[in-house]
């Protein structure tokens, strides 16, 4: 399929405007929102869990009906962005996330697990739309020899989303699970008690979808702060012979493993802190430790932007993802409260994994940059496929044996650093 476009892909905007603070802050704007729209699925595994009498892989489907998203949509993301823009990709992207935002009054109302799946997904398009415009734009917004340092400061923003959003989540979202054994409920009864438990998760997300219109109008009247030369028409499918290229390959891959890991240890967190071996802790109480684990990342990529200017960015990479392994080895063979804080300190490792990689496997792509980006983000399907992974191995045995799973995640991409040092 041939593309016709009047626009640029990443690396090619051109004048003055590029450089500016004004659009380098509406990014970080962009990493806060799909930041936060990503980590809040961890509350919501927990609490559909509960309400639909889920196991641990078939509340993991959550993620995978979002992360599917990264999969399907990337490259026509990509394609999209190429004809008509970062600014005016961005608004759609903005738009159809509070299209699946509104997707959830109808889903709550069927009582039916699949309608929230839908929902997901159809939030996750939008979502995946603005992370292809947002990646490759802050890596061009800056000299080309600090691109790894401004997207990992990019990536602390966010990180405050994914800190922020959890931690008001759970005390929407979780703060009263109900005590009422659904299993004395059958048919009409059931599916009433289902509408009436996921209004919080519907007041939540239309909160959400009103921001997102404000934020959406914004960026169309600022459409034209970003000039874009001309792009030649491409074979959207000849983004796939990148995958030719040894290190962007491998890159691709290290970014499946690093939203795999991370995802899956996120989605199980609240459910492992409530263990009685562990933590102990409510719901509640346990969802609003998950700001710990991604406000650890908020940390971690603010100190890590600043260490990627001074240490080669492969040696960070192999540092934190033997860092993160350690952790997680930790956790699995202990319980308490050295248990539950190890796991939660994994969030600080994983900082950097995610910018680092991108930027390693992204470097020499030139005008192929938006390519690339809509490729390494079809790899983000890594958060579909390890969290049901986990699941079944928790299933199986227990949440801790579970962790092997995210634990092998972190060699690939310890792998893959050292693979950079060429």
């Amino acid at each position: 399929m041939m593309i016709g476009t009047t626009t640029t892909p990443a690396g090619q905007a051109t004048d003055s405007h590029v450089g500016s603070g004004y659009l380098k802050w509406f990014v970080f704007g962009l990493f806060f929102i799909f930041g936060g729209m990503t980590s809040l699925n961890d509350v919501l595994v927990p609490k559909l869990k509960h309400l639909f009498e889920l196991n641990y892989f078939e509340a993991m489907l959550i993620q995978t009906a979002f992360f599917a998203a990264y999969f399907i949509v990337s490259l026509p993301a990509a394609a999209l962005i190429k004809r008509i823009g970062y600014m005016r990709g961005a608004v759609v992207g903005l738009l159809i996330m509070m299209i699946g935002c509104l997707l959830f009054i109808p889903a709550a109302k069927s009582g039916l697990f699949g309608t929230f799946l839908a929902a997901l997904f159809i939030l996750a398009a939008g979502v995946t739309l603005v992370q292809v415009v947002a990646n490759p734009l802050i890596s061009m917004l800056g000299e080309p020899r600090t691109a790894h340092s401004r997207l990992t400061f990019a990536q602390a923003f966010n990180s405050l989303g994914t800190t922020v959003f959890p931690y008001v989540g759970a005390i929407l979202i979780l703060g009263s699970l109900a005590s009422l054994d659904e299993k004395t409920l059958e048919g009409a009864a059931l599916i009433a008690y289902r509408a009436q438990e996921s209004l919080v998760i519907t007041n939540a997300y239309l909160g959400i979808a009103a921001a997102l219109a404000v934020v959406a109008l914004v960026v169309w009247f600022n459409r034209r702060q970003l000039v874009e030369a001309p792009a030649e028409p491409t074979n959207i499918f000849k983004a796939f012979d990148l995958l030719a290229k040894p290190r962007f390959a491998f890159g691709a891959l290290g970014i499946f493993a690093y939203v795999g890991a991370e995802v899956a240890i996120a989605s199980l967190l609240t459910n492992y802190l409530m263990q009685a071996d562990t933590l102990g802790l409510p719901a509640r109480g346990a969802g609003e430790l998950l700001a710990f684990y991604w406000g650890g990342a908020m940390v971690g990529r603010f100190i890590g932007a600043a260490v990627l200017q001074r240490v080669a960015p492969w040696k960070v990479l192999t540092t934190v993802a033997l860092a993160a392994l350690v952790l997680v080895g930790i956790s699995a063979g202990s319980t308490g409260v050295v248990s539950g804080v190890a796991l939660l300190a994994v969030g600080c490792f994983n900082a950097i994994m995610f910018p680092t990689i991108f930027s390693l496997a992204s470097e020499g792509l030139g005008r192929r940059a938006a390519e690339g980006s809509g490729i390494i983000c079809m790899a983000i399907v890594g958060g579909a496929i390890v969290p049901p992974l986990t699941g079944m191995v928790a299933d199986a045995a227990t949440l801790r044996v579970a962790l092997v799973v995210p634990a092998i995640c972190y060699v690939v991409i310890a792998l893959y650093g050292r693979f950079c040092r060429r």
